[in-house]
This record gives C-alpha cells, sequence and structure tokens, in this order.
C-alpha cells in the first residue's frame, strides 16, 4: 500500500499511514484471524467512534455516551479486553487520551499505542 514518505532525521526513509489506514489495517487483519464463525473462542474487535460531525451531532453523542480520550478499539479476548490507541509515526497522545489510559490501566486492563499493523501483533502477541 502507498503511503506518505517520510524522512527521518537520520536520512532513512519510512512509509506512513493515516491513524484511519491503520486503524483499517488492524481491524481487518484481526478480523480474520480470530473472529470469523469458525473461530472458537471467537474474539471481538470493535471502533469507538469519539467525534461528531458537527455540533448537533457531538452534542447527541455526548448524551448518549460518548467520552473523550476513548481509545480508538477495543480488543475483547478470552478473559482479557484491550484498549488500543492508534497512532501515525508522530502522532501524540491527547491529554484526554492519557487521561483515559490512566484510568483504565488503574482498573487493571490493558491499553495499548500502536503506530502499524505490525507493532499491534507484536503487542498483542
Amino acid at each position: 500500500m502507498a503511503g506518505l514518505r517520510i524522512i527521518k532525521q537520520d536520512g532513512q526513509s519510512t512509509n506512513t499511514f493515516t491513524e484511519s489506514r491503520i486503524q483499517q489495517e488492524i481491524v481487518r487483519f484481526y478480523r480474520n484471524k480470530y473472529c470469523l464463525k469458525h473461530h472458537f473462542p471467537r474474539h471481538v474487535i470493535a471502533s469507538v467512534p469519539n467525534d461528531g460531525k458537527n455540533y448537533k451531532e457531538q452534542s447527541v453523542k455526548l448524551q448518549t455516551g460518548l467520552m473523550s480520550g476513548f481509545s480508538d478499539l477495543i480488543v475483547i479476548r478470552p478473559n482479557e479486553t484491550i484498549y488500543v490507541e492508534v497512532k501515525t509515526y508522530t502522532g501524540k497522545q491527547s491529554p484526554k487520551q492519557i487521561e483515559f489510559e490512566n484510568t483504565v490501566t488503574s482498573l487493571g486492563f490493558r491499553y495499548i499505542i500502536v503506530r502499524s499493523l505490525e507493532e499491534f501483533k507484536n503487542k498483542i502477541q
């Protein structure tokens, strides 16, 4: 897949994608590997839309449970729930995302930040 080409300070280049593209790759991989009807136990991966298109939509979402800073994905597998924040190579967590991470980890859940499909695969093993 073609992405943006970024030249790092050491002179090497790397392909990077938007958060949306990285998230799509992760969901496709995980669903095909763990979430199909023939998988047992069948896992779950779901996205959490956490913004609205406009003020009115945002207001309705807030009233129905929208939480600023919530992770991009939730992975549910036997005896474990993992909150997954997807970032680009240069992306950083917002203060609300850091607050959410601190909350869920204090409750005993895993929270991971990933910047590629490969990093996701390594961290969920």
